[in-house]
């Protein structure tokens, strides 16, 4: 008599896809932190140009993954097309590892790590999402940890990439010194999938009905096909400022008709929770447009404007690499998340966890706090330098902001969306987030400084203005988030008025942090 397999522990499964996502995004977010002064010092891009391709890059990496999540659900199943997009991303950092300056070399690789995200980031958050599936005492502790698993692997490789495209430069040359370090992240998405290969059956028994099914190598060709094509498409996109425009700007067109359709159309006991999802997503927008300051008008204040030595009392402590100091988003989120979930469960076990409308407005305030604390280091600067611990008070108030608001947007959206509308709206929300991210790239180039400039007197004011002017903004969206509550409110109302009076909505628990693309 054959012998069953005993059944394979939520653990062990949630361990294989955690750890295939903390090198995924070890492999994403080294690139990342290197991909603005690569373009600008070693392709000789000016300031706005830089920012631009960047910009059009991430609102491509945002939009994707809603295709990809089709294509694992529908065609070659959930498992399969994580592998896949694994296995293509390992293939676009090492295309970056090529020692060419050719800029279409640089869009063809980002191409393929735009194809690759898209098919890599919406399964694997769905497998942790069916390893818990009907568990919802486990699912946001689930949910907190995969979250955290990005910004682990984040801040390693934010930190090291950096340090070994200066190490491998001194001694070989600057270009070895880019490209090995582009490289590193290839090798981390291959440990990655080394990984995977080991552990891959505790997951044997999760996914999608076609993972269950022999490989379709028809449906498999076809999904590689078009994905070759979208290389090139992305390609194209990310070399005409002119056409990224055309089709960001379309794209934004196309998910407002989306909702105001979906609105119309729907009955009448939806049309609360899609209204306040809306007036939601507008203000993720908003958020998204300061977010994208980090890779882009940050970044390069940190090349120019900040002294990079961390002294205390006088006593020197260590210095960073300039790219370095973007790993302090990514560190303040390991040490937030805990404390937020914490305190929403305290909140939440005396009947006062806030709305999720009242913590957007609190991120707003927290994101223009950040961004004032840059304009106040500015008052102290020592021949055009500011001190990096205003640096790391900036980073922490802004990744405070993202975990309230950025972090809540799809917890936001499995709230008040039907649940049949519930995977195409995560989708739109994630090409909304898109938009803006080069938005923001936009709004970066207000700093732009001109190539004969490198004086750090001339550039500080030109940066800490933009600063100053998004803390601004950010005060006029915590002061509009804070009109909208009685609105907000109203609509949560009614929406949990008609889920009780119609099929109610699957519960949502809004102190989930769900992971970022």
């Amino acid at each position: 008599m054959a012998t069953q397999n005993p059944p394979v522990s939520q653990t062990r499964s949630f361990s294989t896809v955690f750890l295939i996502e903390m090198w995924e995004r070890f492999g994403f977010y080294g690139m990342q932190v290197l991909m603005v002064t690569y373009m600008v010092k070693r392709l000789g891009f000016v300031d706005s140009k830089a920012n631009l391709v960047w910009g059009a890059a991430a609102a491509l990496i945002y939009a994707t993954p809603a295709i990809g999540g089709w294509v694992g659900d529908k065609l070659i199943g959930t498992r399969r097309t994580m592998l896949l997009g694994a296995v293509v991303l390992a293939f676009g950092y090492a295309m970056l590892w090529i020692p060419s300056s050719h800029p279409y070399l640089l869009y063809c690789s980002l191409g393929v790590i735009i194809v690759g995200n898209g098919f890599f980031k919406p399964n694997a958050g769905n497998l942790v999402r069916k390893i818990y599936e009907g568990d919802d005492t486990k699912i946001d502790s689930a949910f907190t940890i995969y979250y955290m698993a990005v910004n682990i692997g984040s801040t390693i490789s934010m930190l090291l990439t950096p340090w070994i495209r200066d190490y491998v430069g001194a001694k070989y040359g600057d270009a070895w010194g880019w490209h090995t370090a582009f490289g590193v992240c290839a090798i981390g998405l291959l440990l990655g999938l080394i990984n995977y290969s080991l552990m891959h059956r505790t997951l044997a028994h999760v996914g999608a009905p076609a993972d269950g099914e022999p490989v379709n190598f028809k449906r498999l060709g076809g999904v590689l096909a078009a994905g070759a094509v979208m290389v090139f498409i992305a390609a194209f996109i990310l070399q005409s400022e002119t056409v990224a425009r055309v089709c960001v700007y379309a794209a934004g067109v196309a998910i407002l008709g989306i909702f105001i359709h979906l609105i119309r159309s729907s009955q009448q006991h939806e049309r609360a929770g899609l209204v306040a999802a809306l007036v939601l997503t507008v203000q993720t927008i908003f958020f998204f447009i300061f977010y994208q300051q980090m890779s882009t008008s940050l970044n390069l204040f940190a090349q120019k404007n900040v002294d990079l030595s961390f002294d205390v009392f006088g006593l020197h402590l260590f210095n960073w690499i300039p790219e370095q100091f973007q790993s302090l988003n990514a560190i303040w989120i390991v040490l937030l998340s805990p404390v937020l979930v914490l305190i929403y469960n305290a909140m939440g076990k005396v009947g006062k966890n806030p709305a999720v409308a009242v913590k957007f407005a609190w991120g707003f305030a927290a994101v223009a706090a950040g961004f004032f604390m840059y304009g106040v280091g500015a008052k102290f600067a020592v021949n055009g330098q500011i001190s990096s611990w205003f640096m790391v008070g900036g980073y922490g108030l802004y990744s405070l902001g993202e975990l309230l608001v950025s972090g809540l947007g799809l917890a936001m959206i499995a709230r008040y969306v039907p649940a049949r509308m519930g995977g195409f709206m995560m989708g739109a929300y994630y090409v909304a987030s898109g938009i803006a991210q080069y938005l923001g790239s936009v709004v970066a180039n207000f700093a732009s400084i001109p190539q004969h400039v490198v004086d750090p007197m001339a550039s500080l004011p030109i940066y800490t203005k933009l600063f100053n002017q998004l803390g601004v903004a950010g005060v006029i969206c915590t002061l509009i988030a804070l009109a909208m509550l009685p609105l907000m409110k109203k609509l949560s109302a009614s929406h949990s008025e008609a889920a009780n009076n119609n099929d109610p909505l699957p519960p949502v628990h809004s102190e989930t942090i769900p992971p970022s693309p």
